[in-house]
């Protein structure tokens, strides 16, 4: 059953996450975000939900700020989120609310905002 407002993470370039309620539609997702919407899935709840990333899809093409950067298991740095970002559920058919667990997960590892320098063409954060 698709929830009308979802409860979610706000993660905007340098600063802390917030939490936050939308209304679970395409267009309040896409204002949030600035543009259209890419998912990048964080987690596998199981039974077809994860938790997600809804970032704006061509947030590095528009020149947005740099936000934080996406880790492998090793640490190593292989991508970086321009722009606003949200962290959702995503059920089988629609996004829905992240619980208060969660919450606090995703809020204390996306806590510290990242700055980001080009040195010598290589990228440090």
């Amino acid at each position: 059953m698709k929830e009308n407002m979802i409860h979610c993470l706000k993660v905007e370039p340098g600063k802390i996450p917030e939490e936050c309620t939308l209304e679970n539609s395409l267009s309040a997702l896409q204002e949030a975000v600035g543009g259209l919407i890419e998912l990048l899935d964080m987690e596998d709840l199981g039974n077809s939900v994860y938790v997600t990333m809804l970032c704006n899809e061509e947030g590095k093409l528009l020149g947005l700020p740099l936000n934080r950067a996406l880790r492998d298991e090793n640490n190593h740095v292989y991508d970086v989120v321009a722009g606003t970002f949200l962290v959702a559920g995503l059920g089988a058919e629609d996004f829905c609310s992240l619980n208060e667990k969660q919450i606090e997960k995703y809020s204390e590892h996306f806590k510290t905002p990242e700055l980001f320098l080009r040195l010598n063409g290589r990228m440090l954060v």
